[in-house]
């Protein structure tokens, strides 16, 4: 990839102020990729849920971040307001200029409040926080993304959620050209509906609820605070924590997924935009 365009980026930091790993990892991948791509990567941040910020549309790619707190009391608020009046003027121009597509990854928190305000799952409370280097289990569709296609079956990524998507809307979801890419870990014993950990809604807007950004130098930091340790040993086991601080070693593991689902989006979001400039 190769062009003088500078290609650029809107963040949108859901963390409300929150200290996170989350937005350094989004940073950092970003610059690194800037070298890669021998190209130009311009980026900004926008701290929407703390002051109501958005971008305009002149941006090339929109990453929408985690955050804390609750998906669903935010219903209605300022911020949400403003956050989706940004999504629906990307819808437009999306349907409006299809070869000027703007691409948009939503993560964990941003995930949720999307699906809950367009209705494309049940959103609610877990009965226990998930947190942790956990397995996310492919669909027959998630098999064949071009985000997932080179992960393993199951794939490894942070997972740090109080709140969960079930009962996707699948009809909707298909209507729009989209599908349910991952679940949760599937245990028959369970009687529980697994939930939904990505969702690609069409071509450009993509959705996981897993942490794609999520590197071993941030994950090793949070499972070595005290309160995260004693979570982790409580809901898994004293075994399954050390297994995770040895995952975190494992290029197979979430370096994998670092290094595949983020790159490949702002790779696919900006070929489509260079195509566009180059014809």
């Amino acid at each position: 990839m190769n062009a003088t365009y500078p290609l650029r980026v809107a963040i949108l930091d859901l963390y409300e102020g929150t200290p996170n790993e989350g937005m350094r990892s989004i940073r950092q991948l970003i610059e690194e990729l800037s070298v890669d791509f021998h190209n130009p990567l311009k980026y900004d941040v926008f701290e929407t849920r703390l002051t109501g910020e958005v971008p305009d549309l002149s941006y090339d790619a929109y990453i929408s971040s985690g955050g804390p707190g609750s998906p669903l009391d935010s219903e209605g608020s300022y911020w949400e307001r403003k956050y989706f009046g940004l999504m629906d003027a990307i819808h437009d121009n999306n349907r409006s200029y299809p070869d000027q597509k703007k691409h948009v990854l939503l993560i964990c928190h941003s995930f949720q409040v999307y699906c809950r305000y367009y209705g494309y799952g049940l959103v609610s409370k877990r009965k226990s926080t998930s947190f942790g280097v956990m397995p996310m289990h492919k669909t027959s569709e998630g098999h064949h993304d071009p985000l997932f296609r080179s992960l393993g079956d199951p794939f490894w990524a942070v997972d740090s959620r109080d709140y969960q998507i079930t009962k996707p809307n699948e009809e909707k979801i298909r209507e729009r050209g989209g599908s349910v890419l991952c679940i949760e870990k599937y245990r028959p014993t369970v009687e529980l509906e697994r939930a939904v950990m990505a969702i690609r809604f069409d071509d450009a807007f993509f959705g996981t609820q897993f942490h794609p950004e999520a590197d071993a130098v941030g994950m090793r930091k949070y499972l070595l605070r005290e309160d995260k340790k004693e979570l982790v040993i409580e809901k898994h086991g004293e075994k399954k924590y050390w297994e995770m601080l040895d995952h975190l070693n494992d290029p197979d593991k979430i370096m994998q997924t670092n290094r595949a689902v983020l790159p490949r989006f702002l790779m696919m979001a900006f070929q489509q935009r260079l195509n566009y400039i180059l014809v």
